[in-house]
């Protein structure tokens, strides 16, 4: 699966309104096929920046949602709500889903 992780600054007078200003990308996204996850969170740190986890099935998913209609709307509709220029990690994982963190391995409860 091709695993993308991106940190979105926000302009301060639009930070509390970007989960509304990305939902139409965000539905479209995640309606995708190809498309495993498509997650917003908001960093704990600074109320300004916004990180997006995102997964897709492979190569051919990933070049599907850069090429379709609404990653090119939200090209045009999301930038001007940005500080700056979103920055991001991107690789290519051999698996299909999240794993479980064995460090933080559960018990068995009741």
């Amino acid at each position: 699966m091709i695993f993308i992780t991106a940190k979105f600054r926000i302009l301060p007078e639009h930070a509390d309104r970007w989960p509304e200003i990305t939902r139409e990308f965000t539905e479209a996204t995640r309606a995708e096929p190809g498309c495993l996850w498509f997650d917003w969170s908001r960093s704990l740190d600074d109320p300004n920046e916004y990180v997006l986890v995102e997964a897709f099935r492979d190569d051919a998913a990933g070049a599907a949602h850069v090429q379709s209609a609404h990653f090119k709307q939200a090209q045009q509709t999301l930038p001007p709500h940005l500080a700056e220029t979103p920055r991001i990690v991107n690789t290519t994982v051999a698996q299909d889903d999240w794993s479980e963190l064995g460090e933080m391995a559960v018990p068995p409860r009741g």
